[in-house]
């Protein structure tokens, strides 16, 4: 793929190929479109072309290549206050490490991940990744810790479902 296509079509072709299960021709448009925005000294954009970079390797299975697409982008989103996208590459980071079973590393991302968004008001996100912490301690044995994270994953929902008040309600009673 040529980088001498503009990378913001290189980014919108991507978007389009992952949206159409063309998994590999997504991570060679958004490998593409993050090495033309690093040559173009625009750091934010070939952050977020990275992050979509790693989303895609996550999904064919390559791991650590996902992982190190996403590593260190949600310091650059930082340095730019961007808080919804450095929440989500510290989420892409953890998905990663999960992934590779690195547990506790993965852990430690997801937990950094909910206060990035708590301050950017994205409580869908939040919870989301609550959820997925709450899911790597079950998974460790640690239960009530599960518990208390999942509750927090449900309150942390902005429009929470019947279901989902109904399931908070349930493991607040098991929680006592």
């Amino acid at each position: 793929m040529s980088t001498n296509i503009d990378p913001q079509i290189l980014n919108e072709q991507g978007k389009q190929a992952f949206q159409s299960g063309e998994l590999e021709a997504a991570v060679d448009s958004f490998r593409a479109a993050a090495e033309a925005y690093a040559s173009a000294h625009d750091d934010l954009n070939a952050a977020e072309s990275k992050n979509n970079l790693s989303v895609a390797l996550l999904q064919l299975g390559k791991f650590q290549e996902s992982l190190d697409a996403a590593l260190g982008t949600d310091e650059i989103f930082a340095k730019a206050g961007d808080l919804k996208r450095q929440g989500m590459a510290l989420g892409n980071q953890a998905a990663a490490l999960e992934a590779l079973k690195r547990f506790d590393e993965a852990l430690a991302a997801y937990e950094h991940s909910p206060s990035v968004f708590a301050e950017a008001d994205e409580g869908d996100l939040r919870a989301m990744v609550l959820k997925s912490a709450a899911a790597i301690k079950l998974r460790k044995g640690k239960v009530s810790e599960s518990v208390f994270k999942m509750i927090g994953s449900l309150e942390a929902k902005q429009n929470p479902s019947i279901f989902d008040r109904v399931l908070r309600a349930l493991l607040r009673f098991v929680q006592r």
